[in-house]
């Protein structure tokens, strides 16, 4: 299956069939923005949690996950996770359960289930674009909260700190939970990134590292209390 899609890759195409092709992939493209953007435009505050779709609902991090989206609720804000099982799930059962706000952004993979009962179903969106759902989860999103996870924590973790680092975004909080699961990681920017002059000290404050739901949430609440902004529903 691998060895054909690599194939099929290296195949002359005339360029009729490429004009064709690239213009109908544009058009889904255009289609999976405009239905997230009128999805999702009236949500309200959101934090988008991330972590691990392997996690066991019996985990640690997957009962401390469905506490942090308790309390965010109780704060005001909706959950968005990538709505399938693993620690999305217990982003997505925390909400429902404590009468939130509960928003599934799926994504088509060929060796992964996907789509689980705790989002609200007029809130559950699924993408064959892994860069529009990353879209999704920054422009309705008021903070991040990053559990453990594998590569794709890790992508939505630094795509979320480089683009507040480069200015594209305006700040808002990142939140890092699991002090075990990411002191190595932080170390070797430290030691790594820093020593060499690819980022600068301040850079590593642009997220804080915490093993608690309240001190995770209470990081999001003071951020915006500073600014005397609170969530609208």
């Amino acid at each position: 299956m691998k060895e054909d899609r690599i194939r099929k890759a290296f195949e002359n195409k005339d360029w009729n069939e490429i004009k064709v092709t690239d213009s109908w992939q544009i058009l889904k493209i255009m289609a999976e923005f405009v239905d997230g953007f009128e999805k999702l435009a009236k949500i309200g505050p959101c934090v988008s949690i991330f972590g691990s779709a392997r996690t066991k609902a019996d985990h640690r991090y997957y009962l401390l996950t469905e506490e942090i989206a308790r309390l965010l609720t109780k704060q005001g804000y909706g959950v968005i996770s990538g709505g399938g099982p693993g620690i999305m799930e217990a982003a997505n059962k925390g909400a429902f359960e404590a009468g939130g706000k509960s928003v599934g952004l799926g994504i088509e993979l060929p060796f992964e289930a996907f789509e689980n009962k705790y989002i609200d179903r007029d809130k559950l969106l699924e993408f064959k674009y892994f860069f529009v759902r990353k879209v999704m989860f920054m422009k309705y999103a008021q903070g991040f909260i990053a559990m453990p996870g594998g590569f794709g924590t890790l992508d939505e973790f630094f795509e979320a700190v480089t683009l507040i680092q480069t200015g594209k975004v305006a700040r808002f909080p990142i939140v890092l939970v699991g002090t075990e699961y990411w002191k190595d990681l932080i170390e070797w920017t430290k030691d790594k990134m820093l020593t060499a002059g690819n980022i600068k000290e301040e850079d590593l404050n642009l997220f804080r590292l915490v093993d608690t739901a309240e001190d995770a949430v209470a990081h999001i609440v003071k951020f915006y209390e500073k600014y005397i902004i609170k969530p609208n529903f």
